[in-house]
């Protein structure tokens, strides 16, 4: 399968965002059905092997996806010293509402399905930019996330949300059911046997990619109401 890429700068307030928009075979001969954009914490690019293998899986699907990196070169490097970025909750959060403005208006996205997705602090944006936004953001899906230092944005999301957990990862489990208490919005909670946090183990990542691009297509592509999937 062959993608379009589209390098892009989004303004984010003060600052610009390096992105980049990854478009189905089809395109431009056929629209996507649907966009996903993707939130981290700082700790994974948009360059990063794990976000393309997913975006690939969405573009497999009929859906578009643009990674961006929520933090400036900068602040990436500060962070890697000091871990304050990915856990400033409220500044990417911010970030990705701007995205999810760009996108709206953005002429190769325009009109186009949205959902957001999030690994690691990235879930906690991906969640409330879907709970500020909630007439643009139609889908959530968190892997290996924390949801719940999205705090009381979490029973504001209307989004059918998704969050995918390795069975492994024992702590953020834990963190990951009690934000699903907190939730208001159809979600479901899926457990993956064997994995990680990160998803390394063979077969793991693919799977969880699988069942991301399954619950972005029910609810962009199909606009499917219900919380339902089967993982297809």
């Amino acid at each position: 399968m062959t993608t379009t890429t589209a390098a892009c700068r989004i303004p984010a307030g003060r600052v610009e965002l390096g992105a980049d928009i990854l478009f189905p075979d089809q395109y431009p001969a056929q629209s996507p059905d649907g966009v996903v954009l993707f939130a981290n914490g700082g700790d994974i690019s948009r360059f990063s092997p794990r976000h393309r293998s997913v975006a690939s899986e969405l573009n497999r699907r009929g859906l578009a996806a643009v990674l961006v990196d929520l933090l400036t070169d900068e602040e990436d490097q500060a962070d890697g010293q000091t871990s304050e970025y990915r856990f400033d909750i409220g500044l990417l959060t911010e970030r990705l509402i701007s995205v999810v403005d760009w996108a709206v208006s953005e002429p190769s996205l325009a009109g186009m399905p949205l959902g957001t997705f999030g690994t690691s602090t990235g879930a906690a944006a991906a969640l409330g930019a879907a709970a500020y936004r909630p007439s643009a953001v139609r889908a959530v899906v968190s892997r290996g996330g924390r949801p719940d230092l999205a705090g009381p944005a979490l029973d504001s999301v209307t989004a059918p949300t998704l969050l995918i957990v390795g069975s492994n990862d024992v702590t953020v489990l834990e963190l990951n059911q009690q934000a699903q208490n907190v939730m208001r919005a159809p979600s479901m909670l899926y457990l993956i046997p064997g994995a990680g946090h990160h998803f390394t183990e063979p077969g793991k990542l693919e799977q969880a990619s699988a069942l991301g691009g399954a619950w972005f297509e029910r609810h962009l592509a199909d606009g499917n109401p219900d919380g339902g999937m089967d993982g297809s």
